[in-house]
C-alpha cells in the first residue's frame, strides 16, 4: 500500500529520447507522502521516470523497496496495492525457473511481468494499480485492478504523460491548467459526486478505467484494453440452486476472502459500524483464529433528531468477541476544524458524510495499527440498498433508478449552474441509460447493480476508503471485493438478494456466524447529522464559504444559492443528503486544491 508517480517523456521518431523531468516526478511523490511514510525511491532512465512511496506492510525489508528495477529482465516497477495471492504466484514463477532475491508481492509482479505480459493481470487477487517500465522496447505500461480499488490518475500533453495515485499529487507537477469539465460537472450535481472514469473534474486530469491496462510507447502511441468485466446470470450448473444453495457458496467465498487478507497482517483492526458487514468481518476474523483483534467505531453529535451513532450495535460485537474496542465520539467543532483537511485529502470532490467520519476514524485508527478490514461492497453486490426493490419490475428500469438516486432533475441542474456551465444533454441521465442497456444484465435489478458496483461503488464507496485512511499512512483491506466473491454475487439471482430488507443471501450467511440482533436491526449509515441537517455553526460555516466573494468561481446561479440558504432544512436529495452541501463540498474542495 503506498504511493506511486511517474513522467514518459514522448520523443518525435525521427529525435533521440528525451529525459523525463525528474524533479516535476519528486514533486509529485513527495506530495503522497501520507499515503507511504515508511521510504521513498526514484527511477530515472531517458524518457523513463519513476517514484515511490512506501508502506511496508507485506515485506518490511528493503529488498521490496521501489521503484523495484530488474537490470536482467529490462523491467522497472512502481506499483501500489497488495497482491493476496502472491505465494501462490511466486511459487508458479518458481517452477518456470525465476529466482527471487525479496520475500514480498512486489519482485512476484515484476517477474509475472516478464513472463506472462499482461495475462498477469487476471492471475491477480488483490488491489492494485501498477507503472512498469519496458526498456528494450521503451514502452510503459499501465494498469489498474478489476474494481478500482488502488486509483491512478493520468494527465497528457504533446510533450509527456504524468501518472500519480491522486489528483493533487499530480498538480504538483506543475504543467497542468487546472480547469473544471463541464460534463464532469453535470455528473458531479446529478449522479451523487460520481464522476465516471476516465473523466475527473478537472479536464486534464483523466483516471484509467478499473478493470483496464494501457501500454504507451516513447512516441505516444497507445494501446488500451479492457482486461475484466462483470457478467450477470448463474452458470448452467447453478440454475437449480435455492437460497441455502447460494447461502452455502457466499459464506465459503467471504470466508476465504477475509482470510487471504489476513496475509502478512500483524497489527489487526477492523472498521466496526456494527451493521451486518463489518460485523461478519469480525465474526470470519475470529474464525479464522484472530485472538488480538482490535475494533473501531465513529460517533457524532445527534442533529436534526437523527441519532449521530450506532454504538449499540458495535458494542454489542465488541462485547461477544471480546474485541479490544476503541469508541470515537467526534464533537461539531472538531468536524468544522477538521473538514478542510478531509477535503485536501480528497482526489475528487465526493459529498458523503461519511467521509469526514472515515478521515477522523482513520487518524484514530493509525495510532493503533497498519492495516484494516472494512466491509465496503456488500451493498452494491447484494442489493442492500432501497433504490432496489424500486427498479425491480418497473416499467422503465432507467426511469425508476434516476427518480431515486440522481440528486436533482435536469431542469434543476440548469437552474443550478451559471449560463456557461449548463448542458442542454442531460449527460449522466445519457450515461446510466447507456450502461443499463449493455448486454450482461438482462434484468433490471442486475442492470442497477452492474452499474453501482463498477461505477458508482468505484467512485464512491472505494475511492472514499482510500483516500481517507491513505491520508494516515493506513492501508484497508476489503474483502466483500474480492474478485471471486464479486463475480459470485453477480451470478446470484436478484430474487435471493432482494427480500429480507435487501442482502438476504448475505444475512443468511451472516446468521450462521454472527449474533442475530446486528442482523435483524434497521439498516443503518455512517451517520453526520451536522452535515446533513446543517444546524448551527456548521450551516454558518457553510453559508460563508458559498457567499465570500473570493470564493465565487462562477459555477453557480446566485438565486438558486438564495433559495438554498433561505431553506437548508427543506433542501434534500432522493438519497437525503443537503443539496446545499453539495454545493459547499464543491467549493471547499476547489480552494483546498488552490483552484
Amino acid at each position: 500500500m503506498c504511493g506511486l508517480a511517474g513522467e514518459l517523456r514522448f520523443t518525435p521518431i525521427d529525435q533521440a529520447p528525451r529525459p523525463a523531468d525528474l524533479a516535476a516526478v519528486e514533486r509529485i511523490t513527495h506530495h503522497l507522502a501520507p499515503r507511504g511514510p515508511d521510504a521513498w525511491g526514484f527511477h530515472s532512465q531517458g524518457p523513463i521516470a519513476l517514484g515511490h512511496r512506501r508502506l511496508k506492510i507485506m515485506d518490511l525489508s528493503d529488498g521490496s523497496a521501489q521503484p523495484m528495477v530488474d537490470n536482467d529482465l529490462g523491467l522497472a516497477l512502481a506499483f501500489n496495492g497488495a497482491i493476496y495471492n502472491f505465494p501462490e504466484l511466486r511459487q508458479e514463477l518458481q517452477d518456470l525457473g525465476y529466482r527471487f532475491c525479496s520475500d514480498g508481492d512486489t519482485e512476484v509482479l515484476l517477474k509475472g511481468y516478464h513472463a506472462w505480459g499482461a495475462a498477469l493481470l487476471p492471475k491477480l487477487n488483490g488491489m492494485f494499480a501498477l507503472a512498469i517500465w519496458e526498456r528494450d522496447n521503451q514502452r510503459l505500461f499501465l494498469a489498474r485492478d478489476r474494481l478500482g480499488v488502488k486509483p491512478l490518475y493520468l494527465s497528457r500533453n504533446g510533450e509527456r504523460l504524468r501518472f500519480a495515485s491522486t489528483l493533487p499529487a499530480l498538480l504538483k507537477g506543475g504543467d497542468i491548467d487546472p480547469v473544471i469539465d463541464p460534463v464532469a460537472l453535470n455528473h458531479y450535481l446529478n449522479f451523487h459526486a460520481v464522476v465516471p472514469a476516465p473523466r475527473t473534474l478537472l479536464a486534464n486530469v483523466q483516471k484509467l478505467e478499473p478493470g483496464t491496462w494501457m501500454r504507451v510507447d516513447r512516441h505516444g502511441e497507445v494501446e488500451r484494453q479492457t482486461w475484466w468485466q462483470l457478467h450477470y446470470g448463474p452458470n448452467p450448473d447453478e440454475r437449480e440452486l435455492d437460497l441455502e444453495g447460494w447461502t452455502s457458496r457466499v459464506l465459503d467465498a467471504t470466508r476465504d476472502a477475509v482470510a487471504i487478507r489476513q496475509r502478512a497482517a500483524v497489527d489487526v483492526g477492523v472498521l466496526l459500524s456494527g451493521g451486518v458487514d463489518s460485523s461478519l468481518l469480525v465474526g470470519l476474523l475470529r474464525e479464522a483464529g484472530v485472538d488480538d483483534l482490535s475494533t473501531f467505531s465513529i460517533g457524532f453529535e445527534d442533529a436534526g433528531g437523527e441519532r449521530g451513532d450506532e454504538f449499540q450495535y458495535s458494542d454489542l460485537i465488541a462485547r461477544h468477541y471480546g474485541t479490544r474496542h476503541h469508541q470515537l465520539r467526534i464533537a461539531e467543532h472538531e468536524i468544522i476544524e477538521q473538514l478542510p483537511a478531509a477535503f485536501r485529502a480528497m482526489s475528487e470532490p465526493m459529498v458523503s458524510h461519511d467521509c469526514i467520519a472515515f478521515y477522523l476514524l482513520s487518524r484514530e485508527v493509525a495510532k493503533h495499527c497498519k492495516g484494516v478490514q472494512s466491509g465496503q461492497g456488500a451493498d452494491e453486490l447484494f442489493a442492500g440498498y432501497h433504490w432496489y426493490p424500486q427498479v425491480d419490475g418497473a416499467e422503465d428500469a432507467f426511469a425508476a433508478y434516476r427518480q431515486a438516486f440522481f440528486d436533482r432533475s435536469h431542469a434543476e441542474y440548469r437552474d443550478t449552474v451559471q449560463a456557461p456551465w449548463r448542458l442542454d444533454t442531460d449527460v449522466a441521465g445519457d450515461f446510466v441509460r447507456e450502461h443499463f442497456a449493455r448486454p450482461g444484465a438482462p434484468d433490471a435489478v442486475d442492470k442497477a447493480l452492474r452499474l453501482d458496483s463498477t461505477v458508482m461503488l468505484v467512485d464512491d464507496p472505494v475511492k472514499r476508503v482510500d483516500n481517507m485512511t491513505m491520508a494516515w499512512g493506513l492501508e484497508a483491506r476489503t474483502p466483500f471485493l474480492d474478485y471471486r466473491l464479486v463475480e459470485l454475487s453477480a451470478r446470484i439471482p436478484a430474487r435471493f438478494k432482494l427480500p429480507d430488507g435487501g442482502k438476504q443471501v448475505l444475512k443468511q450467511a451472516a446468521r450462521r456466524v454472527i449474533p442475530h440482533e446486528v442482523i435483524d436491526r434497521k439498516k443503518g449509515y455512517f451517520p453526520v447529522p451536522g452535515l446533513k441537517h446543517l444546524e448551527g455553526a456548521t450551516l454558518g460555516w457553510v453559508r460563508e464559504l458559498l457567499t465570500d466573494p473570493s470564493q465565487d468561481r462562477g459555477l453557480f446561479d446566485p438565486a438558486m444559492l438564495d433559495r438554498l440558504l433561505s431553506n437548508p432544512h427543506g433542501q434534500l436529495t432522493p438519497l437525503r443528503g443537503s443539496k446545499l452541501w453539495q454545493l459547499a463540498a464543491l467549493n471547499l474542495w476547489l480552494s483546498e486544491q488552490g483552484i
